[in-house]
Order: C-alpha cells, then structure tokens, then sequence
C-alpha cells in the first residue's frame, strides 16, 4: 500500500498529517453544517486495530499557526492522503486549500455548560433560535473554545462564538444535557443615554423669563372677578372694596327695615336687579360664614330675597266686632 508522504502511525495512538480541501470541491454541501470531517480508508482501518471508543473524535492541528481545534468523522471515503473539511472549520484554523493539518485521536468529557456569542443581532431576531441552535447541534460531535461554528437558517449563515465550555476547554455534545448561556452579540450597542447640555446662567436666566412670558399668554380658566347667583357679593369682592368706603351698619338696617316693608315689590325688583355671572367654586363658594356687602348706591343695592310663602303676614282682625 503506498501512502502519502508523511503518513504514519506511531504508537497506540492515531496520529496522521493530511492535505485538507473543502467540502465544496467534492460536492459535499452537507458537511457545512456540522464538524464532521471525511478521511481516507486507510484511516479506518489502523483506528479499527486501535479498537478506539466511539463516538470517534479527533484533535485538529496547524503547526504553522499553533491553531487547535475537534471534530467527528462523517465517512472514510477520501482519496489517501487527503482530508475533506467544512470550509468554516479551516477559516477556524487559518487553513487554506492544500495545506497541512496533523489529526490525533482523542477523547473529550461530556459538556456540561456552554456560552455562546452571536457575531450579530440577526440571529436574535429568528423566531425561535433556541430551536435552530439545537437543530443544528444536532449535526455536532463537540465544541472547542474560541471556535466559531456556523449556524445555516432561511438561506443565511451566522457565525457564533464558543466563549465558554466546562468542565474544559473541548467538551462533547453527543447525548448530553448542556446547558447553554448566551453573550450579547458582538455587534450590539448599548443604547446612549441623552445627556442635557450645560446652560450657562445668563442663558437660563433669559428662558426662565421667556418661560414665565409664555405662562402668563397661556388662557388660564376661572380667573377675573366672580359673582354668585343669588346677586349677593362674593367674598372675593367684599375684600377688593376698601374698608373706608364701606357703609355703615345703621345704613344697612335702614335698607333692610325698607325691603322689609314693601316686600312684594321687593320680589320684583329683586329679579329684574340681578345681573348674570361666572360660577364661583372652591372655598369661597362653599364658605359658611356670610360675605360682606360692597358699598353701592341705593338704587343699585341687592335687596334680601323674600320667601315665595310668608306666614301670619298682611293686616290682622279681631274677632270680635
């Protein structure tokens, strides 16, 4: 059997350098979306001898970078020599079409945890990612550290970030529970908060007054003078009046003592006297105590509303005759 230049088994152990090529110069799409790898016949035979535990997994190599990284085995159907690999699994590991990779065999603990970072917030935005990312695990032999595994959904790929693995830095993924934890995208952004810019004083001092301009221009309801609806004088009126031009008590009940004598026409001049108004409401409307009366003229003094019946009014009789 002839070999390529460079293989070789050494020990108990596989060990073997391979000349790597991507899937797609064998038509062999479906390796993209995992990290299994397919190897030559030869392979299959000395790991046979080996009587090596399944599942099979291998530590990947590049001597020329020190870049390490795991995979599966898929098939054993590759020319000698030769290594067929997922084209995201050499952009990992700083391969290029021909070059050398070393494959050791290996055995990796079950995992246990898993953090993991999307390089963007598209991936976020599929209706549900936990069930692609467990789809697509599927098709998964272990995760590495520092790796980036692709993630294909609706004709577009997302790249993820292996941040953390326990118990170590390479861990297995086939028949396990792993609990996965996921980091904010590499492209998020916090959003920045809106910070008021410095005003010097004289500035603040001037829209504090044009501020104050503007409130006293805004229509502000229930303001001027009030009057109540019996044509009594507000309180708020009484107040306005000066107290020296106020009348006298005597006046007062010399008006009264007039309303008291004629109180049918009264009645009547009462209703034609009355003037309309504004409500008053707060305090001043609900207030117990009577309000004082604004001096006015005779003529236009508000007389004392009669009540609609009065008893035992009008000339008196006597009985006898």
């Amino acid at each position: 059997m002839r070999f390529y230049a460079g293989f070789g088994y050494h020990g108990s152990n596989f060990e073997q350098t391979y000349r790597c090529y991507p899937a797609s110069f064998f038509d062999k799409p479906h390796l993209e979306g995992g990290d299994k790898v397919i190897m030559p016949p030869s392979a299959l035979d000395r790991l046979a001898s080996l009587h090596i535990e399944y599942p099979m997994l291998f530590e990947l190599h590049n001597d020329a970078t020190q870049r390490i990284s795991h995979c599966g085995v898929l098939e054993f159907v590759a020319e000698e020599g030769m290594i067929i690999m997922p084209y995201w699994m050499m952009q990992n590991m700083l391969l290029q079409e021909g070059d050398t990779v070393r494959v050791k065999n290996t055995t990796l603990p079950k995992g246990t945890y898993v953090k993991l970072q999307p390089h963007t917030t598209d991936f976020l935005d599929i209706s549900n990612p936990k069930a692609i990312l467990e789809k697509t695990l599927r098709n998964f032999s272990c995760l590495t550290t520092s790796d980036s595994i692709m993630v294909a959904y609706n004709n577009k790929q997302y790249y993820i970030d292996i941040v953390e693995t326990k118990p170590a830095s390479a861990v297995s993924i086939i028949e396990t529970d792993c609990e996965v934890d996921f980091a904010p995208p590499l492209d998020y952004k916090e959003p920045e908060k809106t910070q008021q810019p410095s005003v010097p004083t004289s500035e603040a001092t001037a829209e504090d007054e044009d501020a104050k301009v503007e409130d006293e221009l805004k229509f502000k309801p229930f303001t001027g003078s009030g009057k109540r609806l019996d044509g009594k004088a507000s309180k708020l009126q009484a107040t306005e009046i000066p107290s020296a031009s106020r009348s006298s008590p005597s006046d007062s009940n010399k008006r009264v003592n007039q309303e008291m004598v004629a109180p049918a026409s009264s009645g009547a001049s009462n209703s034609t006297r009355q003037k309309s108004g504004k409500l008053v409401f707060g305090s001043s409307a609900n207030s117990n105590k009577e309000p004082q009366k604004a001096p006015v003229k005779d003529d236009e003094y508000p007389k004392k509303d009669e009540p609609k019946f009065q008893a035992f009014s009008g000339k008196s009789y006597s009985l006898k005759r």
